[in-house]
């Protein structure tokens, strides 16, 4: 029953929801957390590119059916069903909610845990390194072009998703791009330090949830959202999950890729990223708007970790189970002739 275990970074989400719930930032604290946060922002799409190994990236470059599949999964099949789900409307929740649901459908997908879980299961880890950091790269800008395609964002920045193009690109996309030239001279302290780097994203995305939940809680968000509200976005989120799983699976068979890239498919192609997200909403949306809209991705998050924990499990199991069988095949002596 390990899948059913919060994420520890779930339970760190929780507690600073329940903080700026009862302490939220208000008057000269809220133009400090503002810059804070476009300082942490860059500190962590800098530590993403500073990560970005392209030696690993080209290992796993040649599979072009494979990752040509998992952008079509996280840029064009993921959105179809996000603006089918808000155009469906099933129940008369706040349409932030709806427009959350969109937005988190819109997102590129994980790199460390879609990693994590394909070498767990036995898939192609190098062809999961390459697609998973093609997918967060290929977000900053495919993200934005998307949002404004699909969504109506107003903010007093500019109109449309089109109009924070050159926000994405000095906030988002100079950092990246900077962290990733670096790594000839950081490189070494880079792969010595991984656990301070991860401590250092993980700050980064709690301080942004800090600041948009206290704009959130200032502007009324628990008159909007309940328990029930809660409960459907659990829903919804696994109802998505689910689909584009299977979607996935069979789209593998059926183009006949073997059991290795499959899990690779299945794990890359239906996550999405907390770490890129909140960070882009924070940019995207109107401040007042963030905290509502990121929910859906915060609950989404720790669904995905968890139904993707189990599905990696069970394909772990099954793999031990075929390699006992061929070594027990392998073990048993030959019929001989006489006796066939």
């Amino acid at each position: 029953m390990r899948f059913l275990r919060l994420d520890p970074m779930m339970v760190k989400l929780i507690l600073v929801v329940l903080l700026a719930t009862f302490l939220p930032a208000r008057g000269h604290f809220v133009a400090f957390f503002e810059w804070l946060t476009m300082a942490a922002i860059a500190l962590l799409f800098f530590m993403h590119g500073a990560k970005l190994s392209r030696e690993k990236i080209i290992a796993g470059g040649g599979h072009w059916r494979l990752h040509l599949w998992v952008m079509f999964s996280t840029f064009v099949l993921f959105p179809a069903i996000g603006l089918l789900f808000a155009w469906w409307h099933p129940l008369p929740v706040s349409a932030d909610i709806y427009t959350g649901f969109l937005y988190l459908c819109i997102l590129p997908a994980t790199v460390q845990s879609a990693i994590a879980l394909t070498s767990l299961a036995g898939g192609n880890v190098a062809a999961a390194v390459c697609s998973a950091s093609a997918s967060s790269l290929l977000g900053v800008f495919i993200s934005p072009l998307l949002v404004g395609l699909v969504m109506d964002i107003h903010s007093d920045a500019a109109n449309g998703g089109f109009g924070q193009i050159g926000k994405i690109m000095l906030q988002l996309l100079l950092p990246f791009v900077l962290g990733h030239l670096s790594r000839r001279w950081i490189a070494g302290w880079v792969e010595r330090h991984r656990g301070l780097i991860g401590k250092t994203d993980q700050a980064s995305i709690l301080l942004v949830v800090y600041s948009a939940f206290s704009e959130a809680v200032v502007n009324g968000i628990w008159s909007r959202v309940g328990a029930g509200t809660l409960l459907y976005i659990v829903a919804g989120s696994l109802g998505i999950l689910f689909l584009v799983l299977l979607i996935n699976l069979l789209a593998s068979r059926l183009f006949g890729f073997n059991r290795a890239d499959e899990i690779t498919i299945l794990f890359c192609g239906s996550k999405k990223s907390l770490a890129n997200g909140v960070p882009m909403a924070n940019i995207l949306f109107p401040s007042a708007a963030v905290g509502i809209i990121v929910l859906p991705l915060m609950i989404f998050h720790q669904v995905q970790l968890m139904v993707c924990s189990m599905l990696a499990q069970r394909y772990k199991n099954a793999g031990a189970k075929l390699a006992a069988e061929a070594s027990e095949e392998g073990k048993t002596p030959a019929t001989p002739p006489s006796q066939k």
